[in-house]
């Protein structure tokens, strides 16, 4: 074996060693009824309809290419009544406990519009050998919503403020015996964390400090060795940062000129995937996905008891 051989196999081992061990298998929702009937968020409005087969097939796109790149994809079926379910980010924080046990947090939407989902998707979890648990239920308790929840470094990060309650926060450290940074969201076009923030790999990941407070976004930068600073333009008119990540394959709705050289700089292939039906709801391809796959122990160091560590006030 020559140096150049020897070489090539030291890049290729750090390159593995980096990849998140999260995101690749996915709970979705088939868009059976996805509509805009209320609004609960500012790009929501009742008189831009999404159009139905456009939705339908941009959705079947989307499952199709995360299969491709060999990540597991189960589908859920849509509740007539619940227009909302189809982003399956927020019907639960699933993880893989340190025991080997999968288990999903069920969330406790903010808005009683939503509320419905997770009667519907608790079952489902629980047939198919998840435990389930809850920080609050039916308007009683603490408000969660899972698309605020990231597995990063040493610790949950969990955007709180405009959907879920900073209350939470305790409960879910201590449910899963984690450590739980929280970060205060300001802005209300980044309601979820997930509009502002995407794990890329082991070192980095796209950030849009304009989501946050000032010490959130300080705290946030520096736990991120190499970010992607996202302009507060790219992220809300793109939802870039609302792309998930399998392997060094960054699957997104858009991805703006700069964005996509510095992802390619670092050897990431990004593949385009047109989900703009679902944006007239105020979500992308991370909303419309669920990883259920962050194993506590791989993913997230098991804290006995849990904590939580806030900005500063």
């Amino acid at each position: 074996m020559g140096m150049s051989d020897c070489l090539t196999i030291i890049v290729l081992w750090e390159v593995a060693l980096s990849e998140l061990g999260w995101g690749r298998h996915y709970i979705a929702v088939e868009p059976t009824h996805f509509r805009v009937d209320y609004v609960i968020n500012p790009y929501m409005d009742p008189a831009v309809q999404p159009d139905g087969p456009t939705a339908w097939r941009q959705w079947h796109e989307m499952v199709a290419t995360l299969r491709g790149l060999g990540a597991t994809v189960d589908v859920l079926a849509q509740r007539s009544d619940a227009p909302d379910m189809v982003y399956a980010m927020n019907l639960g924080l699933g993880v893989v406990r340190d025991t080997g046990d999968r288990h999903v947090v069920m969330s406790h939407m903010r808005y009683p519009e939503r509320r419905m989902e997770s009667r519907s998707a608790q079952p489902w979890f629980a047939e198919r050998g998840f435990t389930t648990s809850y920080v609050g239920r039916d308007g009683v308790g603490a408000h969660l919503e899972a698309g605020d929840a990231f597995a990063w470094g040493d610790a949950l990060v969990v955007g709180y403020g405009p959907r879920t309650e900073e209350l939470a926060l305790k409960h879910l450290a201590s449910d899963l015996g984690v450590r739980v940074r929280g970060m205060r969201i300001a802005h209300p076009g980044m309601y979820h964390l997930d509009l502002a923030f995407c794990p890329l790999d082991d070192r980095r990941a796209m950030v849009c400090p304009s989501a946050l407070d000032e010490a959130s976004a300080q705290a946030l930068l520096a736990l991120v060795p190499e970010p992607l600073v996202l302009t507060e333009e790219e992220a809300l008119t793109t939802f870039c940062a609302n792309s998930v990540v399998v392997g060094h394959t960054v699957v997104m709705p858009a991805c703006p000129d700069r964005v996509r050289a510095q992802l390619e700089e670092w050897g990431f292939e990004v593949v385009v995937v047109d989900v703009s039906e679902f944006h007239k709801g105020g979500g992308s391809i991370r909303c419309l996905t669920n990883p259920v796959d962050v194993t506590i122990g791989r993913d997230l160091p098991a804290v006995a008891g849990g904590a939580v560590v806030l900005p500063p006030e």
